[in-house]
Formats: C-alpha cells, sequence, structure tokens
C-alpha cells in the first residue's frame, strides 16, 4: 500500500511560515550551511547541507513517486517553472486549470474534485512509492481526511514568535502520533518523522 506523509521546515515554535507567508531566509539556512552538494532538477536550484542532511533529501527524493500540493503553493512557485525540483509528478488540488496548463503532461496533474481523489490519482501514479504532501493547507485536508500516514519535520532553531502553523485550523484535533520514528541530527536542523495514529 502506498504511504501518503507530509513535511515542512517548521521554526521551534511551530511554523512553516512568518505571517506574512516568509521568513524563509531563517527556516530554510539548512539547506545553504553545508559543504555537500545536493543538485535537484532545476539547474539553478543546489543545495549545499550537511552530509547528513543531504543524505535525508536523497533519500528523500528516492522514495517519493509523486507530491500533492495546493493551487496557492504552486502559483507561489510559479509551477516550478514547468519542473517540481524532485523530478516527480505534482498532483494540483485546484477549483479550475489554471490558464495556460490545460494539456496534462508528465510533470502537472490537476484535479478539480477535491483532495480524495488527488490522493487517489497520485497514489496511481506513485505505484510502490511514497506520495508526498506539500504545504500546510493541503497537509491538513489531507489529515482530516484520514489519508495521511507519517508526518515529517526538519525543526530549526529558531523562534518567529508569530506566523502559519504547519496544520492550521486542524478540525479534528487532537491528533495522536507516534514516534517520533526517525531522528537525524543535520547541521541547525533535526529531521524527525512521526506515525499518525489512526482513529476508530
Amino acid at each position: 500500500m502506498t504511504k501518503v506523509t507530509t513535511g515542512a521546515t517548521m521554526s521551534l515554535d511551530g511554523y512553516i511560515a512568518d505571517a506574512t507567508h516568509g521568513g524563509f531566509e531563517h527556516l530554510f539556512q539548512w539547506y545553504g550551511n553545508g559543504d555537500v552538494e545536493v543538485p535537484t532538477a532545476d539547474p539553478d536550484m543546489t543545495w549545499h547541507t550537511s552530509a547528513v542532511s543531504a543524505k535525508h533529501i536523497r533519500d528523500l527524493v528516492e522514495r517519493t513517486g509523486a507530491l500533492v500540493v495546493g493551487r496557492r503553493l504552486f502559483d507561489m512557485t510559479n509551477g516550478w517553472g514547468g519542473r517540481h525540483p524532485m523530478d516527480v509528478p505534482v498532483v494540483v488540488v485546484t477549483h479550475h486549470v489554471p490558464e495556460g496548463w490545460e494539456r496534462e503532461g508528465d510533470s502537472f496533474v490537476f484535479v478539480t474534485d477535491g483532495i480524495e481523489a488527488a490522493v487517489v490519482r497520485a497514489k496511481a501514479i506513485a505505484g510502490d512509492k511514497e506520495v508526498g504532501v506539500n504545504g500546510g493547507t493541503i497537509a491538513t485536508q489531507v489529515l482530516e481526511a484520514g489519508l495521511l500516514d507519517e508526518v515529517h519535520v526538519d525543526l530549526v532553531p529558531v523562534l518567529l514568535g508569530d506566523g502559519i502553523p504547519f496544520f492550521a485550523g486542524l478540525k479534528i484535533a487532537p491528533v495522536q502520533l507516534e514516534g517520533p520514528t526517525r531522528v537525524v541530527q543535520g547541521n541547525g536542523v533535526t529531521h524527525l518523522a512521526y506515525r499518525v495514529r489512526k482513529q476508530g
């Protein structure tokens, strides 16, 4: 069965972005604070992390077969220029297919009939690999639908003071997690993984 996971870099006080959807210069420092080069599918985006974080990223890319993202993230990144840095197919949850993207290709699939349909489509694409869910709002919806298996957190030692929580507005709280099932200490980041305890 295909595992569905979500992950985000998070401040020590629980935020994945500041109140203006920024703050990434503080959250993402670990992507550039090491001497191990980690190339991506985007030739203009190469990370330099610690050896431990580089292995963490490579393992994540290797086990991921498809992503599910929301329209806001898709628009914020301008569709990653047509190709996600992980070089995997991306299922975009949206009310309307964006102009100029009507033709489905190998890189992007647009689903307009809800989160459950998007996860089903992503699982079919991923096969035996994992489906990664990116973006706090979409991750919250997948969790509320009972479709999320694991939560991954890249915890960084910064306090933003205010901002956007990972699972803002969660309607089914409290949700019990098991673990951590993985703890990996990088340079300026701790990579954590938790299993979602299924309800009922």
